[in-house]
């Protein structure tokens, strides 16, 4: 059995009729007939009872007519979804980020996705970066929002926005009254720290400390840009933060601009090269339409590939 099966019976019954059934359908009249013989015959029923003058449906065919609607309403919604679907209207888009990702556009993007897009359903799955990369290979996430994402060759990356670092200071820090600060100032100062073992951005960090002559005192270290916040604001060091975040209100605390070439925590989109879809492409293009240009580093990136 063959969904025109289904059609054309349906055709008949509403029309009780071949000859009108055969005119909605834009078919000749023999092979409809013959289509309808060929179903009945597979049913092991008749379906229609026909006379010289009249066509009627049988107590077997007012049911399979029933059934037969059904199956055609869901058919067409599946291929309605499906089409959606490929068209990145609907779905499932599991998006890896670290808590701290919010405090920037993204938070703001998901919203206006979620309404751009009702038919999509949208989780937020918070963890680690390197934890980031696992999930995406894994095929747990779709897309994730990294700081300085890896180079492998899997792996597809895109601008999302454009963020630079700047300093968080406990409020009665020395430094806590300059418009901005060196990094040459800080080679005495005790820090808190993105933990150096999973985030590629923590190391591009100390890196630049480094070149500036000196290797961080490093008191504590945390996955989380907001649990630096907290431990700056308890004294235990000074921080590096994105920022978005550093902007985020904290009475204990203040952020400061760096002096100089800034310190780069541009914040990229992640995928699996083969499994890019038109979801993840109209998700970003969400998060980057929410970058105003008063907003830090509001440079447009390029398009994501689609």
């Amino acid at each position: 059995m063959e969904m025109r099966h289904l059609r054309y019976f349906v055709a008949v019954a509403r029309h009780l009729s071949f000859t009108a059934a055969a005119e909605s359908l834009g078919v000749a009249q023999p092979p409809l007939s013959q289509q309808i013989r060929d179903l009945e015959a597979e049913v092991g029923t008749l379906l229609f009872e026909r006379t010289t003058r009249r066509v009627t449906l049988t107590r077997a065919g007012m049911d399979f007519y029933a059934q037969a609607l059904f199956i055609l309403d869901k058919s067409g919604e599946a291929i309605d979804r499906a089409r959606a679907i490929g068209a990145g209207r609907a779905g499932i888009v599991n998006v890896g980020l670290t808590g701290s990702m919010l405090a920037g556009p993204l938070g703001r993007a998901i919203s206006d996705f979620s309404e751009a897009y009702p038919n999509v359903d949208l989780r937020i799955h918070e963890m680690s970066p390197d934890r980031q990369i696992a999930m995406l290979k894994a095929g747990q996430t779709d897309i994730s929002f990294l700081r300085s994402p890896p180079d492998e060759a899997d792996l597809a990356t895109a601008l999302a926005w454009r963020e630079n670092v700047s300093l968080l200071l406990p409020r009665g820090h020395r430094l806590a009254k300059a418009a901005s600060i060196a990094l040459s100032e800080l080679s005495e100062e005790r820090f808190v720290f993105f933990r150096l073992s999973d985030s590629l951005f923590a190391k591009d960090i100390w890196s630049c400390c480094v070149e500036a002559g000196f290797q961080p005192t490093i008191t504590h270290q945390a996955v989380e840009a907001t649990s630096l916040t907290s431990l700056v604001a308890a004294g235990l060091g000074i921080a590096f933060i994105p920022e978005f975040v550093g902007r985020l209100a904290h009475d204990e605390v203040v952020h400061r601009p760096l002096k100089g070439k800034p310190i780069c925590a541009d914040v990229h989109a992640l995928w699996v090269r083969e499994n890019a879809q038109p979801l993840i492409a109209n998700f970003l293009d969400i998060v980057r339409a929410d970058i105003s240009p008063s907003q830090p580093g509001s440079n447009r990136a390029e398009p994501a590939p689609r």
